[in-house]
Order: structure tokens, then C-alpha cells, then sequence
């Protein structure tokens, strides 16, 4: 398969998904948002699985550039710009391409591709989060006690709910994205620590 054709086809399913959701979702509604046949797709794919796993990777490839270099001087800094990138989802909630991806992470406990998949997005995730928390830690950015294994795996799983929550229920991104911006300046970044104190 050509690059421009894979590019057509993961475009394709992208407004597909957007238009229809996961539980709907055909090949020809692929077919019907690019220029190729439902024919074609199922030359290249076996079926809606098939190509919705390949969809996965290469929403894998674009998550990985997006979080390869976060702007900032210092490692908190650049902490702070990652969980900005993450908070700030490419298309509105309104679209129903958020509620789609929701919609197929449903399904990994059932289905052993789409799992291996979302647990490469998770790792990716992590693993960024742990190295900017280790350099700093290193240069002095983060306090010497903190854990860049425990502190990547609380800021993953806080801001995967963040994204859930979102979605799900219309939570204000905004206001999920200052709580965890206090808990790095106050809990992690080095210097006098501020506790908050019930009135």
C-alpha cells in the first residue's frame, strides 16, 4: 500500500469516526469520506477491526510527535507545557471524535490488539512523564524526594481521568488543568512547599 493511500484512508476513518462513532461504523462509511472504493478498503483491510487497529497505530506515531519535546527552559517548565498539550484535546468535545476513541478504549479489556495499542499510548505517556521528572530531579528542578516512577504513574492516571471525565461527563478541562498545575509547583518543584488549609 502506498503512503498517500494509508494517509487517505486514516484521514477517511478519522471523519468517519467523528460522523458515526465506533458502534456504527462501517467501511463504507470510510469509503464514502475518501476516494477509494469499500472494494479497496478491504483489499488493504480485512475488516473494520483490522483497520481500526491500524488507525490506533498511527494515532500512536502522531501522540509520540506531540509529546517528543514540550517547550520550556527547565523540566518543569516543560512538565507544565506536556500537561498543557494533554488538557487541550485536537478537536472539540462536540465533535464526537473524543467520544469515539472512548468508545474503542471500552473495548480493550475484550480485545487483545486494540489493548496491546492503547498500552504503547500509556507507556509512551509514561515514559515521557519519567524522564522529565528524573532530569529534574537530576538538576534540581524537583525535590530530591521525589520519585519520577511514582510521580509519572499519579500524573498519567490523574490526567487519563481528566480526559475521561471530559469527555463522559463535560468536565471543565481548564479548571482539571490548574488543580494538577498546583500539585507540580506545590508538591514537586524545589523550594517552600505551599499547603493548602481547609478555611
Amino acid at each position: 500500500m502506498t503512503t498517500d493511500a494509508v494517509d487517505e484512508i486514516m484521514i477517511a476513518t478519522h471523519r468517519a469516526l467523528r460522523k458515526r462513532g465506533y458502534a456504527e461504523l462501517t467501511m463504507q462509511d470510510i469509503a464514502d469520506e475518501s476516494e477509494l472504493s469499500k472494494s479497496a478498503l478491504h483489499y488493504h483491510f480485512d475488516g473494520k477491526h483490522d483497520l481500526l487497529v491500524s488507525f490506533l497505530e498511527h494515532l500512536l506515531d502522531r501522540f509520540e510527535e506531540r509529546i517528543a519535546d514540550p517547550d520550556g527552559e527547565n523540566p518543569a517548565e516543560r512538565l507544565h507545557s506536556l500537561v498543557d498539550t494533554m488538557v487541550a484535546p485536537p478537536e472539540p468535545r462536540s465533535d464526537g471524535f473524543q467520544t469515539a476513541l472512548l468508545e474503542i478504549q471500552a473495548q480493550a479489556p475484550h480485545d487483545e490488539d486494540y489493548r496491546e495499542r492503547l498500552e504503547r499510548f500509556d507507556e509512551a505517556f509514561v515514559s515521557r512523564l519519567r524522564s522529565l521528572l528524573a532530569a529534574g530531579v537530576e538538576d534540581g528542578t524537583f525535590r530530591d524526594d521525589a520519585d519520577p516512577d511514582e510521580a509519572a504513574s499519579l500524573l498519567a492516571t490523574y490526567l487519563k481521568g481528566v480526559q475521561m471525565r471530559h469527555v463522559a461527563a463535560g468536565h471543565s478541562l481548564e479548571r482539571s488543568a490548574t488543580v494538577i498545575h498546583r500539585h507540580i509547583d506545590d508538591r514537586l518543584v524545589a523550594g517552600e512547599t505551599t499547603v493548602v488549609t481547609p478555611e
